[in-house]
């Protein structure tokens, strides 16, 4: 039997760890393990990659949201529009800074927000979307920018699933005001730990982004306004700087895995695949997600079969008992609701070979042939 997990972060590893090492060894050298010139060289880097003026590093995704909020001041009295289906960390920073959620359905073309719940869930008091780009998928930004534009609502972008997505040529992230991303292990972009990014094109933003992440000093010992501490460290910067070199290259290898999974499991019924991209986006597939009724069964069957699966996410942000005491409401998002229990993530990353793939497709295919 073989054994193929979901995710394989070894595999990667081999081919930056001379360059991450020699890094390491000249941060340890100079002992400058806080902004230091690898932390300015990835944000440039990033910058330039993603064709926006300003990039910030920071500790991790979650603080990258946090930070978006505040610079967009955003906080109570506000509603923020969020689809469903997304992690929660969206949910908890919309809470930190005392702003109200307004969950709403998914698009289950797209795994981002239904447009027209959107509509529905408009009130005098929106004044920020989040919207994620759920697996790496970017969702259907005309649109969204549409009903953003229209209704004066501030777009903020969680790319996290989604770096180097791209939507008519343009990289996802840089749409909003503000995008955000997570370069945690098992991110596209990924640091050995956790680490985050935002993204902007707004000057103003840009100043408060930048000093959010250090208590809001200004300067040293001196703080303008308050902030906290989510920095990205030196050795994490090195790490990204590897990574990032590589990033198309990785990401056309999962689109090609996604097509090799498409042509081998596209005839079978109880199956539903994830999208293959129209002429004009270009997925990144950071998860590989099926939809079947039959999905505990099938993860009992792959589990036996030595192939690993994964759930994102299995609950939707209505349904968490977090936000449920929180904000006393009880309502249904039944596509939502519908998607969470038929999703399963199989293997994706760039490093699966032919024959593992073959070896995944086979084994879905005995499933549902029985």
């Amino acid at each position: 039997m073989k054994k193929i997990p979901l995710l394989d972060l070894k595999r990667s590893w081999e081919e930056i760890r001379q360059e991450v090492y020699q890094g390491w060894e000249e941060v340890f050298s100079s002992m400058q393990i806080l902004n230091g010139k690898y932390l300015q060289e990835f944000e440039k880097n990033w910058a330039e990659y993603l064709g926006v003026k300003y990039a910030f590093g920071c500790s991790c995704g979650s603080t990258a949201l946090l930070m978006a909020l505040i610079a967009c001041g955003i906080g109570k009295g506000d509603e923020v529009l969020l689809q469903a289906n997304a992690f929660i960390a969206d949910l908890e920073v919309i809470h930190w800074v005392g702003a109200t959620p307004v969950l709403v359905e998914v698009d289950p073309k797209t795994f981002g927000p239904d447009l027209n719940d959107l509509y529905l869930k408009l009130t005098p008091k929106t004044k920020a979307l989040i919207l994620v780009h759920m697996y790496g998928h970017p969702a259907e930004m005309d649109e969204i920018l549409d009903f953003c534009e229209k209704y004066g609502v501030i777009l903020i972008e969680d790319a996290s699933h989604a770096h180097g997505a791209t939507y008519k040529g343009k990289k996802v992230g840089t749409f909003g005001k503000v995008g955000c991303f997570s370069c945690g292990p098992v991110k596209n972009l990924n640091c050995i730990g956790d680490g985050g990014a935002v993204v902007t094109n707004d000057d103003e933003l840009a100043f408060k982004l930048k000093f959010l992440r250090v208590h809001g000093q200004v300067e040293k010992n001196h703080s303008h306004f308050f902030g906290f501490n989510s920095r990205l460290d030196e050795l994490q910067a090195v790490i990204l700087n590897a990574r990032l070199k590589t990033l198309d290259k990785k990401n056309e290898k999962r689109r090609e895995i996604a097509k090799k999974y498409h042509e081998g499991l596209s005839d079978l019924k109880n199956l539903i695949l994830p999208p293959l991209d129209p002429e004009y986006k270009q997925s990144v597939y950071h998860r590989y997600v099926i939809r079947t009724p039959f999905r505990d069964e099938l993860v009992s069957f792959l589990k036996e079969k030595g192939v690993g699966t994964g759930y994102y996410y299995p609950i939707p942000l209505h349904l968490h008992k977090s936000y449920q005491i929180t904000y006393q409401k009880s309502f249904s998002l039944p596509v939502a609701e519908r998607l969470a229990k038929e999703s399963l993530a199989i293997p994706m990353y760039p490093e699966l070979t032919d024959e593992e793939i073959d070896y995944v497709i086979s084994c879905i295919r005995e499933f549902f042939q029985k």
